[in-house]
């Protein structure tokens, strides 16, 4: 589709975004050559959010885009705000696009007096006025029965396997840090045509882990270990510890949504790890930037905007991933 016919068929639709990742807003609208909205998202002196849309959304189909990420409660809040805002405006439809998808790790009761913040979550995102839900590699697949409303879940899994496949290493290996994960690294097992291996680890406290035993021979293999997300970084570093202690050359990692909280970024440029490839779901800080050399960017701006354009159109998502 040429940039005209493009234009004439998205001519209806407008994208915003609140302060949590304007940049990557910013590059989905490049892909779809179409300007992102003008609205105002600012603070009252005491601290509560404002916002102010600049221009007529009578009828349009409103796309937000505002990842749940790191400060979580102010982004959500603006997602909140704004979806208010649009729906009093009259948007024919306003979808939610959360590239990160925060407070998703309490996704069931799994002891006594604890909350499904996910699910608490999903009720607000809908009541607040979104009539769908964009997001990319939920922690947790599951998270789309919370929502009454359609949710289109996407991966960024042609991203990251076409990077690490342009590399063209070989004798190479893709890890699952720990059982859970292991249907990811299968994924790209498959996409990369290469053997997968799994760490063998038990949770001994929120951020604390142990890890026990690898399953699969990885002596003289490159590895790539694969997460939908890294926050503490301690199970992929002491993964990687073990690895290297079993004889891996050169280790990769990759992830989807790289939070990179806490002792995240001490610990990786502490290990072992080659290079750390991350797309660009949450935005940088400063803390991370220091991983240098070792850190690899890739945008799903691509992606969100394919994604956009489609749900806009009404044609087919799943077929963006017919062969992953």
């Amino acid at each position: 589709m040429d940039q005209k016919s493009c234009i004439e068929t998205l001519n209806n639709i407008k994208i915003f975004t609140g302060n949590a990742n304007p940049d990557l807003a910013e590059r989905v609208c490049d892909y779809l050559s179409i300007p992102l909205g003008r609205a105002e998202v600012g603070k009252f002196p005491d601290g509560e959010i404002d916002v102010k849309v600049d221009e007529d959304v009578r009828g349009a189909d409103v796309f937000i885009v505002q990842p749940t990420s790191p400060p979580v409660n102010e982004n959500l809040a603006e997602l909140l705000i704004m979806m208010d805002c649009f729906k009093r405006a009259s948007s024919a439809r306003i979808t939610a696009v959360l590239p990160y998808y925060g407070y998703a790790r309490k996704d069931r009761k799994d002891e006594g007096r604890v909350p499904i913040t996910a699910k608490l979550v999903a009720n607000i995102i809908t009541k607040a006025g979104a009539d769908r839900l964009l997001t990319i590699d939920l922690h947790a697949a599951q998270i789309q029965g919370f929502f009454d409303i359609p949710v289109d879940h996407i991966f960024a899994f042609p991203v990251l396997s076409e990077y690490f496949k342009s590399l063209g290493l070989e004798d190479l290996m893709v890890v699952s840090p720990d059982v859970g994960g292991i249907k990811i690294a299968r994924s790209y097992s498959r996409k990369l045509d290469i053997r997968m291996a799994i760490v063998d680890k038990r949770r001994i406290g929120p951020t604390e882990i142990e890890v026990g035993f690898v399953i699969g021979d990885v002596k003289g293999k490159n590895v790539i270990i694969m997460d939908d997300l890294i926050a503490t970084a301690g199970s992929i570093c002491e993964a990687a510890k073990v690895l290297k202690e079993k004889g891996v050359k050169d280790i990769y990692v990759g992830a989807t949504h790289a939070v990179l909280c806490g002792p995240a970024v001490e610990r990786l440029s502490n290990s072992p790890i080659k290079e750390l490839v991350i797309t660009d779901t949450i935005p940088l800080t400063e803390q991370t930037r220091t991983l240098g050399s070792k850190l690899k960017v890739l945008s799903v701006a691509g992606l969100v905007g394919e994604a956009i354009k489609r749900i806009h159109t009404n044609s087919s998502i799943s077929s963006m991933f017919k062969e992953c």
